[in-house]
């Protein structure tokens, strides 16, 4: 029996979980915050001192953590930049999250390359806010001097495996990772050293794209370093998914990914096509609107909490007496509706009321996910059965719903480190591969993530229904909008 160590630099804290590299089994586990300055008025930094990151990790690993360790995966936060220069050294502390302040950038960005089909067909995905490429673009523009003197580009996985290391000469990373950026293409496996100079102004060094089983290197210690990936690979493999699998989660926004066997070019931007962490690829669909639209109903119903929600949805039944809710409050990304607002149809005398409306914000939020799975659907996607994830998913509206307007059995995994899990994986796996005990096609089998299974059953007819008279109501309000 090894042991190896998985380690999830997520934007607000450090988990490691360490592993029986045969069966998956946690043995141990530690957590720290990030020391992070909450900036005024709240919200997540979008300027971190990496530092931090390192604080977070040796306060994680204390006590003794890591003693019997073998080999350790890291996985982080994705769209982080991390801009160093010459020596190595920070330019300004990484830039990392959603950040808003990009948002001319990414309208910048597509633009100059001839629009989302261009982008589409170079890399995969279409400049957005928290992409690495659009916060290049805002540094060169907002930035000029420190953006003069960034030699090398890293994300928050890449820096961390390479303080790991002890800062060697070779810097790494993986296909997930690089998928993200909006520099690296999928579909070909290769960097388009083009676009770091459309957006930067000039070339800079890139990590190397090393395989999934490769190890980027051992700490004079002794201790091997997986490849490390991002966090959203990372916790699909924690998670144990494959073909015919699609995860949804339920955060304020939303986002449906799927493993599947090929890259997918989508030239409305719908689609990002990432990379995962085995090998093939995991098409991502994303929603702007998810828990957000239960939270907006619960304060428009004077209800204290979700769960209250949840109660008086349940007291409705499925259709909500016909109130259908759109709920693009935020505009919307699937379909591409930035500019407009939500809308609730169907209103009558019946329908007016307080659980009626509960029950429309679920089914609502519900079928703007599946709208998103049809988009991966639609390209050819075979989904057999969809992971619900994210704090939401434990409702009993959520649970009572999604299988009949999914269309499919869901899989209510219990709450865990899901992408901690998955970067321990994929330590095991380098190190099974470097000892000559496993095959580097192949990752190690562990134990599936423990989980509640719901079927459609005899509801699936029901749900098809109130999921047509969602597909009406957007139909009328947005024609063609999908």
């Amino acid at each position: 029996m090894g042991i190896v160590a998985g380690l999830d630099s997520s934007p607000d804290f450090t988990r490691i979980v360490v592993c029986d590299s045969d069966t998956g089994a946690v043995l141990r586990q530690g957590y720290a915050p990030h020391p992070l300055e909450s900036p005024e008025g709240g919200g997540r930094p979008a300027d971190v001192d990496p530092q931090a990151w390192l604080l977070s990790l040796g306060e994680a690993a204390g006590g003794g953590l890591l003693e019997g360790v073998q080999a350790i995966g890291v996985s982080a936060q994705a769209n982080s930049v991390v801009p160093l220069d010459a020596q190595g050294n920070t330019v300004r502390p990484a830039l990392v999250g959603g950040d808003k302040r990009s948002q001319v950038a990414a309208a910048d960005l597509i633009d100059a390359l001839g629009g989302r089909e261009a982008w589409a067909q170079a890399v995969g995905s279409v400049p957005q806010t928290g992409q690495p490429v659009t916060k290049l673009r805002w540094l060169a523009r907002s930035e000029p001097e420190a953006a003069a003197r960034t030699a090398v580009l890293l994300q928050a996985h890449d820096w961390l495996v390479w303080q790991l290391l002890g800062r060697p000469v070779r810097r790494t990373t993986d296909r997930g990772g690089a998928s993200g950026t909006g520099y690296w293409s999928a579909a070909t496996g290769g960097y388009r050293p083009d676009l770091v100079e459309l957006a930067l102004g000039h070339q800079a060094m890139l990590p190397e794209v090393i395989g999934p089983a490769d190890a980027a290197g051992t700490t004079p210690e002794g201790l091997l370093i997986s490849a490390g990936t991002g966090e959203t690979q990372a916790a699909a493999f924690g998670l144990g998914i494959g073909l015919g699998d699609a995860v949804v989660s339920l955060g304020a926004s939303g986002s449906v990914m799927a493993v599947h066997t090929e890259p997918l070019v989508d030239q409305s931007g719908m689609i990002t096509a990432l990379a995962d962490a085995t090998g093939m690829h995991l098409p991502v669909v994303t929603t702007l609107n998810a828990v957000r639209a239960l939270r907006g109903t619960a304060e428009l119903l004077g209800m204290p909490d979700l769960e209250s929600l949840s109660e008086l949805a349940m007291k409705s039944t499925p259709g909500a007496h016909g109130l259908v809710l759109l709920p693009y409050l935020e505009g919307e990304r699937t379909p591409n509706l930035p500019h407009t607002a939500g809308t609730l149809a169907g209103l009558r005398r019946e329908s007016m009321r307080p659980e009626h409306l509960a029950r429309a914000a679920f089914e609502g939020m519900l079928c703007g996910l599946a709208d998103a799975l049809d988009v991966l659907r639609g390209r050819g996607v075979d989904v057999r059965r969809v992971f619900l994830l994210g704090a939401a998913a434990e409702l009993p509206a959520v649970q009572a719903a999604a299988p009949a307007l999914f269309g499919t059995q869901v899989v209510v995994p219990q709450p865990a480190d899901y992408a901690a899990i998955g970067s321990a994986r994929q330590a095991a796996w380098a190190l099974g591969v470097s000892q000559g005990t496993l095959d580097p096609r192949t990752p190690p089998v562990w134990q599936g993530a423990v989980a509640q299974v719901l079927e459609p059953g005899a509801e699936l007819a029901v749900g098809q229904a109130v999921r047509q008279q969602y597909v009406s109501v957007r139909e009328q309000t947005h024609p063609g909008a999908l």
